[in-house]
């Protein structure tokens, strides 16, 4: 060997020592041969069929935990039709990107009519845009790199990122109302809350963050969420009730009558919910028998409402109450036992304000006083409703408060919320959330703990197509009620059919609790306890 190639084959054998050198420090400092040890000795010990699979797991436990590497917004169509939203969740997982979950959430926004359907339209698309370009550009950035199983701080950024975007609309909503100060405020129709446009995307990545987490832990989202709920796991859990829409005949329907917009059927506590849409079905076919049948209640049809609801054509406000009677009758049910009644009054929707009155039937005015005399005389004469759900403007805070004290005895005063910062309404004693906009996981969670016992989740007009993620919701919230709508729509059925597998897991694991005791029959003044065992009560 020449002196040079001597040199040479040296320096080789140098550079290959230190490089055995840096290697072993390298894993020393990460103490993989301890870990290669130890699994070795375990898998000895184990030998397990699939010596590779098991090493597999093994390592994956000692893995980085997962961080999201980027979320996705997508273009989708809701169950009507509708442009909607949907946010992806990619993460690192084993040092490889993977999309973990996605999500929808629905808006109060942009029920076209037959008036202004293209602008509605066009505005919506508008929304949609926006929120699309939210996700892909700063949502992404700041959320990037963050533990998606640290759903507090995730949806903290959300909501300071959509405070921040919020600052200018108020500003201008500010000058707007200063603008038309000075007009008498019966006469003008209350401004809506504005939807921002892009706060879609909060809703959306806010659930799905929600989902990548249940994903990671291997539980359903309703186990994750009440373990956000409470900070722990849970021992039991309740399945709520569910509450149908039987009837739609609100001012959309062919009748004369606009009030009640639905006639919701409130089954006694205790049934499985397979009993209870079983039970809903019979009163809905028996219903349809007398329509078709009889002109006395109203001809027949087969129209199906926006809630996936019968639509029916009245003109007094007893009769879908008194078709209902005659159903139940013929069925051998109790009203007021097996069968409670709540009402979707929707009365926002019902106010002329020309006149300052209410709409309750075509050319049947009523003033805020004469309409609560309506719903003392109809609850009189059906003891069966025990809920009336917004059943006055905002505004008319003096005759809340007088229904609240001739009929809060008997019957529930609810209001759908979508906006939990809105101040609380008096004579009020349960609200409906939606799912909706930039409503967050943590905002639920904070605001049923708020109104413990006093809060059940709903669904809006038009939902998404097959995000079921509402019923895991519910139950993981602990809520007592779920309003799901009608039986005739495919959105609807995804999540009743949910809440019949989360229902099903739970008796299967022993962990489903049975709360019959319901006095009264909607809103309870017990305080829940997810620590009692099925057979205690």
């Amino acid at each position: 060997m020449s002196y040079k190639g001597f040199i040479h084959h040296k320096k080789g054998e140098q550079d290959f020592y230190e490089l055995k050198n840096k290697a072993a420090e390298f894993y020393r400092g990460s103490s993989v041969p301890e870990e290669l040890e130890r699994a070795l000795n375990v898998l000895f010990l184990q030998q397990p069929d699939d010596l590779y699979g098991y090493l597999a797991n093994y390592f994956a436990k000692l893995s980085a935990p997962p961080r999201i590497s980027r979320l996705n917004g997508k273009e989708i169509y809701d169950a009507g039709g509708q442009l909607s939203v949907e946010t992806e969740v990619f993460c690192i997982v084993n040092n490889e990107e993977t999309r973990i979950s996605s999500a929808t959430v629905s808006t109060n926004f942009g029920l076209e009519t037959s008036e202004d359907w293209k602008a509605t339209v066009k505005e919506r698309a508008e929304h949609v845009t926006a929120a699309l370009q939210w996700i892909a550009n700063p949502l992404n950035k700041m959320l990037k790199g963050l533990n998606p199983c640290d759903q507090t701080q995730v949806d903290h950024i959300l909501s300071k990122f959509l405070a921040d975007r919020w600052q200018d609309e108020k500003d201008f909503q500010t000058e707007r109302m200063e603008g038309s100060k000075g007009i008498g405020s019966d006469k003008l129709p209350p401004q809506e809350e504005p939807v921002l446009p892009g706060c879609w995307a909060i809703g959306t990545a806010s659930l799905a963050v929600a989902k990548a987490g249940a994903q990671i832990h291997h539980v359903p989202l309703y186990k994750y969420i009440a373990a956000l709920r409470s900070q722990e796991a849970q021992t039991y859990f309740h399945i709520p009730l569910p509450l149908v829409t039987l009837l739609s005949c609100g001012n959309k329907s062919p009748g004369k009558l606009n009030l009640p917009e639905e006639v919701i059927f409130i089954p006694k506590a205790g049934q499985r919910v397979k009993q209870i849409i079983t039970m809903a079905l019979e009163i809905q076919k028996e219903m349809m028998r007398i329509m078709n049948s009889s002109s006395k209640a109203g001809a027949g049809s087969t129209i199906l409402s926006a809630t996936g609801a019968p639509v029916a054509s009245f003109d007094r406000p007893e009769q879908p109450l008194d078709l209902i009677a005659e159903a139940c009758h013929s069925l051998g049910l109790v009203l007021g036992a097996e069968v409670h009644l709540a009402l979707n009054c929707a009365a926002s929707e019902l106010m002329d304000y020309t006149k300052g009155k209410y709409e309750v039937a075509a050319g049947g005015l009523k003033s805020p006083d004469e309409l609560v005399d309506l719903y003392q005389g109809l609850i009189s004469k059906f003891p069966a409703i025990v809920a009336l759900i917004d059943p006055l403007r905002r505004e008319d805070v003096d005759q809340w408060e007088k229904l609240s004290n001739v009929i809060g005895d008997s019957c529930a005063l609810l209001t759908f919320t979508p906006n939990l910062q809105a101040p609380p309404i008096p004579g009020v004693t349960g609200h409906i959330l939606q799912q909706i906009n930039e409503t967050t996981v943590s905002a639920l969670i904070s605001f049923t703990a708020e109104y413990q016992g006093a809060v059940l989740m709903g669904t809006t007009c038009r939902e998404p197509c097959s995000d079921d993620s509402l019923s895991d919701v519910a139950v993981g919230l602990g809520l007592d009620y779920v309003l799901l709508g009608g039986l005739s729509a495919g959105e609807r059925m995804t999540k009743y059919n949910r809440l019949i597998s989360i229902e099903e897991e739970l008796d299967q694991q022993n962990m489903l609790a049975s709360w019959e005791k319901h006095r009264p029959p909607l809103f309870t003044t017990r305080e829940p306890d997810d620590s009692v065992p099925p057979d205690a009560e």
